[in-house]
């Protein structure tokens, strides 16, 4: 049987710059999209997939989301005095999500569909893949601004540039973070050594997303989701 994560990893840290003045006062994790805060939609996800073990990491506000969070069963892995970017952000929690593949999500996008981390587990194949991130088509990503991320070959493999888009959500070995020396970077430093390596792989996500980067994401999210019944 494949090694399979049980352990999630939810960013949380960032500003949330591009919401203007709805993050001036409330970290983007606690913007509500259809009443919900986006962070709790995250969860949610986790919880039905049947993740054994959540850590979301803090920074901007950080007090704000773990008093929201308080007795639930997740960790927080604050970042300070800087915030430490994805690559950074992840090494930090490794400690708290345990040995062996792990999942990433980002909040600020909602998935209708399918469940995005189950997806990552039924495609995971750690004898050819070092990474496996959930993608979409185009026409699938709603409030999507700026072009695509990727090129998704034939064979799963991901390459830069193109029109597939990385909708927050993937599996990956860990172990790379510990030979990049900064203490803050993004986790494409590490996408980069797979992708020359050959072991960056890619799979389409089956339904609808919204990107919730921007104030007009929220209306875009709602109606999304109220035409999908979810």
């Amino acid at each position: 049987m494949p090694q399979q994560a049980d352990s999630l990893m939810i960013f949380a840290a960032g500003f949330g710059t591009r919401m203007g003045a709805l993050t001036a006062t409330r970290p983007k994790p606690l913007i509500e999209v259809a009443g919900r805060p986006l962070i709790d939609r995250a969860l949610a996800r986790a919880e039905e997939a049947g993740i054994a073990r959540i850590v979301v990491n803090t920074h901007y506000l950080g007090d704000r989301i773990a008093d929201h969070l308080h007795g639930r069963n997740v960790a927080i892995s604050h970042e300070w005095p800087e915030i430490l970017d994805t690559g950074g952000g992840l090494r930090q929690a490794l400690p708290m999500l345990g040995d062996g593949p792990v999942m990433t999500l980002n909040p600020d996008v909602i998935w209708a569909g399918p469940n995005p981390l189950a997806l990552l587990r039924e495609a995971w194949d750690p004898a050819r893949m070092d990474a496996l991130l959930l993608c979409l088509a185009p026409h699938h990503a709603i409030g999507r601004k700026g072009g695509g991320d990727f090129t998704l070959g034939a064979d799963g493999t991901l390459t830069r540039k193109g029109d597939v888009i990385y909708g927050g959500a993937q599996m990956l070995h860990p172990a790379g973070l510990q030979d990049i020396p900064d203490r803050a970077f993004s986790l494409n430093r590490l996408w980069d050594r797979m992708i020359e390596e050959g072991r960056l792989y890619g799979v389409l996500y089956p339904g609808t997303w919204c990107d919730i980067g921007h104030p007009e994401g929220i209306a875009l999210a709602e109606k999304m989701l109220a035409q999908a019944d979810v």
